[in-house]
């Protein structure tokens, strides 16, 4: 996933002097916390990245991002290394922003769970930015060869593997068995949740994101948590779930 793709000639850094292979390896280290002064930089240029990647995705130049921050191009690569590197980084930072005050920077695997969702997408409300650097992203990610493909996959994965999980959790906790259908809440949750996102970026003033997301997932709770009969159960075609 780190390699960039051939035909990007921005994503290539500038050719390094390569040590001998002969050399001995030394002993295994813990790794050195950055300076605060290239924390800070590399967190500006992530800030930029995310700027560029959301107004024109992956294709976005490595020079806009520079000029935002004040640095040539071969700057970035600097502290990067390649386009495909910055962009995973963009993706990791954007994460860890939603979990950053969470103990132990993970979210809960409980009714705190669909909490954490919640807060998250009125907190998405305020900051545009970021939320159209995801989406065109993970959009662009389902297209071959994208160098973001298999960062969402496992996001994916992990994510319906942990919302179901805490389904399970929440059964658990109300004395019930967990019904069959927690797996595609888990999936139903996380698209609505990206569903939203897309239709408020269009037009913020028809969608209420923290609102509405809010009133999907307490519905789609509800329904696992004390499965009712809808009108959409007696289907004539069949289709209705029971």
């Amino acid at each position: 996933m780190g390699s960039a793709a051939p035909d990007d000639p921005e994503a290539r850094a500038p050719p390094q002097n390569e040590k001998s292979s002969t050399m001995a390896t030394p002993p295994a280290r813990r790794p050195l916390q950055p300076r605060p002064e290239t924390a800070r930089r590399r967190e500006e240029i992530l800030r930029a990245a995310i700027a560029t990647f959301g107004a024109k995705g992956y294709k976005g130049p490595l020079s806009d991002i520079a000029e935002q921050v004040g640095m040539t191009h071969a700057g970035v690569l600097h502290y990067f290394g390649s386009k495909s590197a910055l962009l995973l980084e963009v993706l990791k930072f954007r994460d860890f922003e939603d979990v950053e005050d969470l103990p132990a920077h993970h979210m809960p695997g409980d009714a705190g769970l669909f909490r954490h969702l919640v807060k998250t997408a009125f907190l998405n409300a305020r900051r545009a930015g970021i939320v159209q650097a995801f989406t065109v992203l993970s959009s662009e990610a389902v297209t071959d060869g994208h160098p973001a493909r298999s960062f969402f996959e496992e996001r994916y994965a992990n994510l319906r593997a942990e919302v179901a999980d805490a389904f399970r959790v929440m059964c658990a906790d109300e004395g019930i068995d967990a019904p069959e259908t927690v797996d595609r809440a888990a999936a139903s949750i996380l698209a609505v949740m990206d569903g939203l996102q897309t239709q408020w970026l269009l037009d913020p003033t028809a969608v209420e994101l923290g609102e509405t997301t809010e009133f999907a997932i307490e519905a789609i709770v509800a329904q696992v948590l004390s499965p009712r009969s809808t009108p959409l159960s007696d289907a004539p075609d069949g289709t209705g779930t029971d």
